[in-house]
C-alpha cells in the first residue's frame, strides 16, 4: 500500500526531546508556558483572616465544568523561594474567591497588582482598580472586569511542596455579574466585544481580536469523511496544507457530479481555457483557487474547484 506523501512530511522535522526530570525548573517552566497557550487568566480576589484584600492573576486557569459550575486556577509555589501565594494562603483561611476577567481595557493594571506586595497590601489600591462588593461571598469583585464570578472553594489540592509545585483551587460559581456592554442581542457574550486577553510565554500577551480570532464549526453532530477518504491527487497536493485537508476532510458527502459540472461552466471556464495544454499547472491553479474558498470557509465550493481537474 503507498502511504501518502503528506505523512512523509512531517518526518522531516527536527524536534528537541526533554525528560522533565532531567533539566532544571526555571527552563521547564518556561517550556511548559511558552508551548501551554494562550492561557486566561483569572483576577482572583481574596481575603486574609483579618479580612484584607488581595488581588492576583493567574494563568494556570480554565472552566472545567458547567453542571455544576467549575472553575480551577493554581497560585504555585515560588520557583525562586518555594513561598505560597497570598492567595493561596487566604484561601486556606477563608475558602471563597471571585474569580474576575481580564480584558485589554485593565491589562496593565492587572500586571501591576501581580507585583509581590506585602501581604496586607491592597492590590485595588495599588493598581487602582475599583472594588466592588459582592452579593455572596465576602471577598470585593472588579468594578472594570467584564464579567466576575463569585465563587466558593469546594477543594485544594496541593500538587507538591517544591518550588513551582501547583496548588488547585477548585471553585463552585454561585453567581455571575456580566457588562451588558459585552451581550450581544440575544443577550450572550460577543467575542468581538468583550476584547479578552490571555497570556503567552514570557513577557507575552495575546489579545483575543477581530485580527487573531477566527470561526470553526464544530462537529458536534456531522462527521467529515475523514484524510482516509480524500483521492490521491488532493492529499498529496504541493499547495494545500495540512489544515487545508483537515478542513476538507470534515465535508460529510461530496458534491454531485451534476453541481461540479455546472460549476465547472460558470466558476472556472477561463481557468480551463488558459490552460489546456497545461495539465500540471492548471492543477495547481485549481488547487490554488481552491485553497482561497477555503480560507473563506466556502467548503463546498473548494470541493468542487478540485473535483473539476478529473471530472469530465
Amino acid at each position: 500500500m503507498k502511504v501518502p506523501l503528506y505523512y512523509f512530511i512531517l518526518e522531516w522535522k527536527l524536534m528537541l526531546t526533554i525528560d522533565p526530570k532531567e533539566i532544571a525548573v526555571p527552563k521547564l517552566h518556561h517550556y511548559l508556558l511558552g508551548a501551554v497557550g494562550p492561557r486566561p487568566i483569572a483576577f482572583a480576589s481574596t481575603i486574609d483572616a483579618e479580612g484584607n484584600d488581595n488581588l492576583a492573576p493567574f494563568s494556570f486557569f480554565n472552566v472545567f465544568s458547567a453542571n455544576p459550575p467549575i472553575l480551577i486556577f493554581s497560585p504555585a509555589r515560588s520557583g525562586r523561594t518555594n513561598k505560597t501565594k497570598d492567595t493561596y494562603n487566604n484561601i486556606k483561611a477563608h475558602p471563597e474567591v471571585v474569580i474576575n476577567v481580564v480584558n485589554y481595557d485593565i491589562v496593565h493594571q492587572m500586571s501591576l497588582a501581580s507585583s509581590p506586595f506585602s501581604p496586607g497590601i491592597s492590590e485595588f489600591e495599588k493598581s487602582g482598580l475599583t472594588p466592588l462588593d459582592s452579593e455572596i461571598v465576602a471577598p470585593k469583585r472588579v468594578a472594570e472586569s467584564p464579567v466576575q464570578f463569585e465563587c466558593k472553594v469546594i477543594e485544594v489540592n496541593e500538587l507538591g511542596d517544591q518550588g513551582g509545585a501547583g496548588n488547585l483551587i477548585i471553585c463552585e460559581v454561585l453567581k455571575i455579574h456580566i457588562d451588558e456592554s459585552v451581550l450581544n442581542a440575544d443577550q450572550l457574550i460577543d467575542q468581538h466585544k468583550i476584547d479578552l486577553v490571555s497570556r503567552m510565554g514570557g513577557n507575552w500577551y495575546c489579545r483575543a481580536d477581530s485580527a487573531s480570532m477566527f470561526e470553526i464549526t464544530k462537529p458536534i453532530t456531522s462527521i467529515g469523511i475523514g484524510f482516509d477518504q480524500l483521492p490521491a491527487d488532493i492529499l498529496n497536493s504541493t499547495i494545500l496544507t495540512g489544515n487545508d485537508l483537515g478542513q476538507l476532510a470534515g465535508i460529510e458527502e461530496l458534491p454531485n457530479e451534476t453541481d461540479v459540472n455546472e460549476f465547472k461552466l460558470l466558476e472556472l471556464s477561463d481557468l480551463f481555457v488558459s490552460f489546456e495544454d497545461d495539465a500540471i499547472q492548471l492543477e495547481k491553479e485549481l488547487h490554488t483557487k481552491a485553497q482561497l474558498f477555503l480560507t473563506e470557509n466556502n467548503l463546498k465550493e473548494a470541493w468542487m474547484t478540485l473535483l473539476t481537474f478529473n471530472n469530465g
